[in-house]
């Protein structure tokens, strides 16, 4: 079992996406979906920015990997697939690639789009560099209100779950990632536990511009 840690930037609920009964890992982070293996364990920390620089914003076991078009067309996740005018769930599901029939990717209009429904070519790429969608159906995703993590686990080089930038960690100290899922279970916690960070701003941009619009 490996442990694969890094900081959540951004917290809209898309990357990962918690919602629905399952955590997935669809976009973002190509090199943690290329090399966790089923039963490895992905944990997000909060971002400085939110001020929860020490947090555990989720933890997820992966259950089963996919690829895009695997991912697309299975009925359980119907659901993930990005609606935006409907719920906020749904605006920012990560099931969004799937090939077109002329070879290529099909990028569908979701939170990794531009806001025309243009294909973000960036997005694309860099997400579809993996065709690997990690998918958990044992999770916790905190969110906003993440807990704070002991601070025996974010002691050294090599006993912290806190990256404190960009990419990844993974060679730990053997027995740590153990004892870090150990905590994470004895929490008594699962599924979703709270709302994204960015939640609360989406619903006050639409509600701006609804008003706007009246």
């Amino acid at each position: 079992m490996r442990l694969y840690s890094y900081v959540v930037a951004r917290d809209y609920g898309f990357a990962p996406n918690p919602f629905f009964g399952y955590s997935t890992l669809a976009t973002c982070k190509p090199w943690i979906r290329k090399c966790a293996q089923i039963g490895d364990w992905v944990v997000g920390t909060g971002a400085a920015d939110y001020g929860l620089g020490n947090h555990l914003v989720y933890a997820m076991r992966v259950g089963e990997t996919l690829t895009f078009n695997a991912y697309w067309n299975d009925e359980r996740f119907l659901l993930k697939r990005p609606s935006l005018r409907s719920s906020l769930k749904q605006a920012f599901g990560d099931n969004i690639y799937h090939g077109s029939a002329d070879g290529n990717w099909c990028q569908e209009r979701s939170h990794h789009s531009h806001r025309n429904g243009q294909f973000n070519w960036t997005n694309l790429k860099n997400d579809t560099r993996v065709d690997r969608v990690l998918v958990s159906d044992w999770f916790v995703y905190f969110g906003r209100s993440a807990i704070e993590i002991p601070e025996w686990f974010r002691r050294g080089k090599r006993e912290t779950i806190i990256r404190g930038g960009r990419g990844h960690l993974v060679n730990y100290v053997p027995g740590f990632a153990e004892a870090v899922v150990a905590w994470v279970c004895s929490l008594g916690r699962k599924d979703l536990e709270g709302e994204p960070m960015e939640f609360r701003q989406e619903l006050a941009r639409i509600g701006n511009s609804t008003r706007r619009r009246g």
